[in-house]
């Protein structure tokens, strides 16, 4: 794959990954207010009502996120214990916007000298030919 596809794919598997983490995260937080007005205070029927669309919502935005995680996993070539950690964000409530951080870091940083994890260089298609 020539450097310059690699780093599109790699900014466009980071960006969905990213946009994917911020709304996880928010979905993560309201279920937890979702939980705690059913099972804590004990909300009218009404309120509870208006807001049980919120654990299916974040069910199915969980499994968009495990797919950009999967993707961006792939394509910088990191180890499985980060596509673990990626994967437990999004169930852990704000850890999704902290890994996040971190992630995007590392992937800029990876997308930058155009190295995927291991040390990997990738090459143009003129390099790769010889």
């Amino acid at each position: 794959m020539a450097a310059k596809d690699w780093t599109a794919k790699a900014r466009g598997a980071l960006t969905r990954y990213r946009v994917m983490a911020y709304i996880t995260g928010t979905m993560l937080l309201l279920l937890v207010v979702e939980v705690i007005l059913r099972y804590v205070v004990h909300a009218d029927d009404a309120i509870i009502g208006a807001i049980s669309w919120i654990p299916y919502a974040h069910g199915w935005i969980y499994v968009l996120y495990l797919v950009t995680v999967l993707d961006l996993w792939s394509t910088v070539r990191w180890g499985f214990g980060r596509l673990v950690t990626m994967a437990l964000a999004g169930v852990v409530p704000v850890m999704s916007f902290v890994l996040e951080k971190r992630v995007h870091a590392d992937a800029d940083a990876q997308i930058a000298t155009g190295t995927a994890a291991g040390g990997r260089t990738v090459r143009s298609g003129a390099e790769a030919a010889h």
